[in-house]
């Protein structure tokens, strides 16, 4: 099994100002630092939402409240709806975090804790291959040459996780 920590020091991770989800040298702390998501955030229709909603499928989140249907990859649109709401507030009691519906810091740092890594390097402008291991399911992902996340969408189809942008479907 592959390491959960990278062995470099590392300088902060992008702010959402920067547009991008994105890290530098280790990784088991770029996600600290991410702009909140929820489905009143200016980003609640993105592809950092979609990377989001993927983690949530990955866990097997329940997408309600009242009927026990989980988070479906099917759900996985880049909208930051009422489902991706409750789903993230399940998610959030199984972390031992605050359920309050806002993907923030803490939520993003315990979710960053499921991932490891595969293969790559930390080196700046190399490629790190990651894995995100949830309850239900896994999914591979990535960090480019630029320090973006690249994830894959509900169709499979890789997309960077961005903020300020919605392609994914």
């Amino acid at each position: 099994m592959a390491t959960t920590l990278g062995l470099a020091a590392s300088p902060a991770s992008a702010a959402v100002s920067d547009g991008w989800v994105r890290g530098y040298d280790r990784f088991s702390d770029d996600w600290d630092d991410e702009g909140e998501l929820s489905h009143l955030s200016p980003w609640r229709d993105s592809n950092a939402t979609c990377l989001w909603q993927r983690i949530l499928w990955a866990e097997g989140a329940y997408a309600t409240h009242y009927d026990n249907k989980i988070f479906e990859k099917s759900h996985i649109d880049g909208y930051f709806g009422w489902r991706t709401h409750y789903a993230t507030m399940d998610l959030q009691k199984t972390l031992g975090v605050s359920a309050d519906g806002i993907v923030g810091e803490k939520t993003l740092s315990r979710a960053n804790k499921h991932m490891y890594r595969t293969g790559g390097s930390t080196s700046s402008n190399k490629t790190l291959y990651l894995r995100y291991e949830g309850k239900k399911h896994s999914f591979d992902l990535s960090r480019n040459t630029d320090g973006k996340y690249v994830f894959p969408d509900r169709k499979d189809d890789s997309r960077q996780a961005g903020y300020k942008y919605h392609s994914c479907g």
